[in-house]
């Protein structure tokens, strides 16, 4: 586990930021800074709460207390989406109580639960827009040469569903190999 001097080191290069920078924007001596990200001290309190304003990240994420790394809680967290099969909406509400139960207890949970789940709702909201189009034409009788409303209920299962599974085990397999990043594009957040 990254100790807080080095998350934060982490975070200011990645947004960009000299030692100078974070220490102006954060009223907090320059001397201090670099204590902080050399390890010979660690922020306190108000100290710490600057930092972590500047920086745009919660304090609860840079000290990691009482969390621990479990790769394999991630993994099957990924796979917990295959329950929508037998389950219908189970590709989030399995994952929604894995990651409510346990996103303060496990590192790097809080993200990749949110990414997950914010994909799922998305996933779950077209492809049952898409089976209710075909359900429709199915009732109607709506045929246009060889499209029929069972074809598009069987196209919607393979293009919308089967892909979902196998992208939830890729991602899966990637975390096992530690490879632990959010995967899963997301348009609309409804989780933040």
């Amino acid at each position: 586990m990254d100790n807080i001097g080095e998350k934060i080191k982490n975070v200011r290069k990645k947004k960009g930021l000299s030692q100078e920078e974070l220490a102006e924007s954060a009223t907090i001596n320059l001397r201090t800074i670099q204590r902080i990200e050399n390890n010979e001290s660690e922020p306190r309190g108000k100290t710490l709460h600057l930092i972590c304003d500047v920086l745009e990240i919660n304090v609860e994420d840079i000290l990691d207390y009482g969390k621990q790394n479990d790769n394999s809680f991630l993994v099957y967290m990924h796979l917990s989406v295959i329950i929508g099969l037998v389950i219908p909406i189970g590709n989030i509400i399995l994952p929604f109580i894995l990651w409510v139960t346990n996103k303060e207890k496990i590192i790097g949970l809080k993200s990749i639960g949110v990414n997950l789940l914010n994909f799922q709702i998305v996933w779950t909201f077209i492809t049952f827009l898409v089976l209710m189009v075909g359900a429709f034409f199915k009732i109607i009788h709506f045929e246009i040469g060889p499209f029929t409303g069972n074809l598009l209920i069987v196209t919607t299962y393979f293009v919308f569903i089967i892909p979902n599974i196998v992208l939830s085990i890729i991602f899966a397999i990637m975390i096992r190999n530690g490879k632990i990043k959010n995967y899963y594009p997301n348009i609309i957040k409804f989780i933040r």
